[in-house]
């Protein structure tokens, strides 16, 4: 767990709407929009997120597309730390690592510029929510494939239900996972 204070904890919880059978009936979306349009709650995430990076070492940023590089971005220029972007497959220009991983029907496939990563990295993932771990567990193979370290993973929500820390504890090879709000 991280060091989020429930006041701030509850801020952000109070700036996420929950959208009912969206995408699709039965599921309950999680939209954080009315966060990211509100300046203090939006600021107090940001600090948590920077925070972290800095507390576990992080030297650069991997956001993951598509509301990842939403909260990554700003985080990283906190943190005074480089940004660089996963994206989903052929949308990168130039040579790039690819990794595909499950989906709940079917696979899906991310990319990253390897260049923009050393051996000297330290990298910290930054996503908007964990739910089944997939694209958290493919990015940290893609980062290590770049010859990177991983720092961890911190994500504003997780959706403990789906259990995606467990599908995940192997792929952090002790690393840690920070989730700022978990329902």
């Amino acid at each position: 767990m991280t060091s989020t204070t429930a006041s701030t904890r509850d801020l952000l919880l109070s700036r996420i709407r929950d959208v009912a059978d969206y995408p699709k009936p039965g599921v309950m979306f999680k939209d954080i929009t009315p966060l990211l349009a509100d300046p203090v709650a939006f600021t107090a995430l940001t600090d948590s997120l920077a925070e972290l990076c800095v507390r576990h070492g992080a030297t650069k940023i991997v956001g993951l597309e598509a509301r990842g590089f939403i909260l990554a971005a700003p985080v990283a220029v906190r943190a005074g730390l480089g940004f660089v972007p996963v994206r989903k497959a052929g949308k990168l220009p130039g040579a790039t690592l690819s990794q595909s991983y499950e989906l709940e029907y079917g696979t899906a496939e991310i990319e990253i510029h390897a260049e923009d990563l050393s051996a000297d990295d330290r990298i910290m993932v930054i996503d908007d929510v964990l739910a089944t771990g997939g694209t958290a567990g493919a990015s940290l193979e893609l980062i290590r494939r770049a010859g990177a370290r991983v720092a961890g993973v911190a994500v504003l929500m997780e959706l403990g239900f789906l259990a995606g820390r467990a599908r995940l504890a192997e792929s952090l090879r002790g690393a840690p996972l920070e989730a700022l709000i978990t329902v």
